[in-house]
């Protein structure tokens, strides 16, 4: 596939309109129906439905559009790099899943960002199975991931604070008279579990055998929609500490786990690549905040 044809491909899909696309490509309709079409013949498949007024994608098209975002992506920031090997800039690519144990990662972001103009951030929130697969393919540079995990095909840093687990639930449930919650506490309550504690085992070891007889009614990999389901009063939610408000005026409540439950968040990156200017400079100062 030509890298060109795929960037006419993505405007086509954002457009749904082959005439506006040749337009913002200034390119003729025919030509660019014919490449979508040659495009079409070398996959195999069809890409678009084809109406009077505008084009949609086909399943196989949606598939293509997010490969294709990616291709891109990594082709521009290739390029870039390659271009601007002397000067601190381009993009520091960062997936991760949610936690307070991010905030050195976000204070080492600022300082760059404040010191280097040119320097952009592109976060992308996700768990290990969103994570690992877009360092290896180099549409991110960096990961943090939750959980004990074996990292031997990456380099590593274990950042300072451990997410602990915990409930949130309405503030008129009667568990919130207790200081934390145990498995035992759990028994007979509707419960979301996240997607991550469902798929690992330490928070099945934390329960003690109970785990099957939990009454889970859904999971969640990211915590503010179940948040908003659990203050329908739905059921509890199993997540770490400081991701929901759970102020005063909040009407949600958290309780810690007992026995408590912690993990570390861990920093990876490729073993086999060598970092760009930007991303070594975060490394480094990063590891200096660390320290301090």
């Amino acid at each position: 596939m030509d890298i060109r044809v795929l960037r006419y491909f993505v405007v086509i899909a954002q457009e749904q309109n082959i005439s506006r696309a040749a337009d913002q490509l200034h390119v003729s309709q025919p030509a660019l129906s014919r490449q979508i079409a040659d495009l079409e013949t070398e996959l195999g498949t069809q890409l678009f439905t084809r109406a009077h007024r505008h084009i949609q994608l086909t399943q196989e098209g949606y598939y293509l559009l997010e490969r294709a975002q990616e291709i891109i992506g990594l082709v521009n920031k290739t390029t870039y790099n390659l271009q601007k090997r002397d000067v601190i800039s381009g993009t520091l690519d960062i997936g991760a899943g949610e936690s307070v144990g991010l905030r050195p990662i976000m204070q080492t972001v600022q300082e760059i960002l404040q010191k280097y103009p040119e320097v952009r951030v592109n976060l992308r929130s996700g768990d290990a199975e969103d994570i690992l697969p877009k360092i290896d393919a180099g549409v991110l540079e960096f990961g943090v991931i939750m959980g004990h995990r074996q990292f031997n095909n990456y380099n590593m840093l274990v950042l300072p604070d451990d997410n602990r687990w915990g409930i949130i639930m309405r503030k008129d449930e009667k568990l919130t008279e207790n200081v934390s919650i145990s498995p035992s506490d759990l028994l007979g309550r509707p419960l979301i579990i996240s997607a991550q504690a469902q798929k690992n085992g330490p928070f099945q070891n934390w329960s003690n055998g109970l785990f099957d007889q939990f009454h889970v009614i859904g999971s969640s990999n990211l915590i503010f929609n179940a948040s908003l389901l659990v203050e329908t009063g739905a059921g509890m939610a199993l997540t770490y500490e400081h991701l929901v408000d759970t102020s005063p005026d909040s009407n949600l409540v958290f309780r810690p786990l007992k026995p408590e439950l912690a993990e570390p968040n861990t920093l990876i990156w490729s073993k086999n690549r060598s970092l760009p200017n930007v991303s070594q400079l975060f490394l480094d100062k990063l590891q200096d905040n660390i320290s301090k």
